[in-house]
């Protein structure tokens, strides 16, 4: 039982790290960018060239599993998506989910339609014993990495000039700008942040999730359900939500395997239905 709680700990921190940049964006920003697992899917791609190809060690890649997909996202955003900030989120959505279609089809075509695999360090292979719980190196190295990531975004979003000036940009833009910030640049380096997060989380992911150029439709359903469930006006909403979905979808496909799949979108229909402003988010 401790054991099915570790494993769903570790899976909803991936959750989270792989879809806190949606959170921002849609939350913050007011942006619906459903090509968000493209960026997340680059970042898996970025480690696993990097480490089959060039024999680069696995932590060496992580940085690059961020920059790679935030300098992508930078571009992105200076040369497409700024033009559909002020458009309806319906333009935003074919927009976004277009983008998607060219990445599975790009990546299919330059690195073929196989499982992409990946060879971890030995010190982050197998389980160990601790006070009678069977826990998984990596999953704990995931725990470890994420719960880093959580507490320095909650800092730098609560704690910092940058955090408020984008509050405030977003709130309202046009007297932001009257206050002489820039909310071009803080729009486009929060873009590039996203991005990069989840670029990392795919990386992280890779191992666990598994990586093809399908992985954006895959998982584009969780990085919404994790959004949709936790709310959008914060990162602590969408930081629990991924614990608790993350938790009950390993739990359902051990418990009960054959319906393990429903567990998640049973629970968040339960939880729409309860609360249609997401679990964590005041109602308007």
């Amino acid at each position: 039982m401790l054991t099915i709680l570790f494993d769903g700990i570790a899976y909803g921190m991936l959750l989270f790290v792989l879809a806190c940049g949606l959170a921002v964006t849609l939350g913050l920003m007011n942006f619906v960018n459903l090509a968000h697992g493209a960026f997340a899917m680059a970042g898996g791609y970025v480690t696993a060239v990097l480490m089959n190809r060039y024999g680069m060690p696995f932590l060496a890649t992580l940085p690059l599993a961020f920059i790679v997909p935030a300098l992508a996202g930078l571009v992105l955003e200076r040369t497409l998506y700024r033009q559909l900030y002020a458009r309806s989120h319906l333009d935003q959505v074919l927009f976004s989910i277009g983008l998607v279609f060219m990445a599975v089809a790009a990546v299919d075509y330059a690195m073929g339609s196989q499982q992409q695999l990946i060879q971890l360090p030995s010190w982050l292979q197998g389980r160990v014993d601790l006070f009678g719980i069977q826990v998984g190196l990596y999953r704990s190295f995931i725990i470890a990495v994420c719960g880093i990531l959580v507490v320095a975004l909650q800092l730098v979003l609560t704690r910092t000039r940058f955090g408020s000036r984008l509050r405030a940009a977003v709130d309202d833009p046009r007297v932001a700008r009257g206050l002489g910030i820039n909310v071009s640049l803080i729009f486009a380096a929060t873009f590039a942040v996203g991005s990069g997060l989840a670029g990392l989380g795919g990386a992280l992911g890779a191992e666990i999730l598994g990586l093809d150029p399908t992985f954006p439709l895959k998982f584009m359903i969780y990085f919404l359900i994790v959004v949709t469930v936790g709310g959008t006006t914060s990162i602590t909403g969408p930081f629990l939500a991924s614990l608790i979905l993350g938790i009950a979808d390993v739990a359902g496909k051990y418990y009960v395997p054959s319906l393990g799949a429903f567990v998640i979108y049973t629970l968040m229909i339960v939880v729409l239905i309860l609360r249609p402003q997401g679990l964590f988010a005041r109602a308007r």
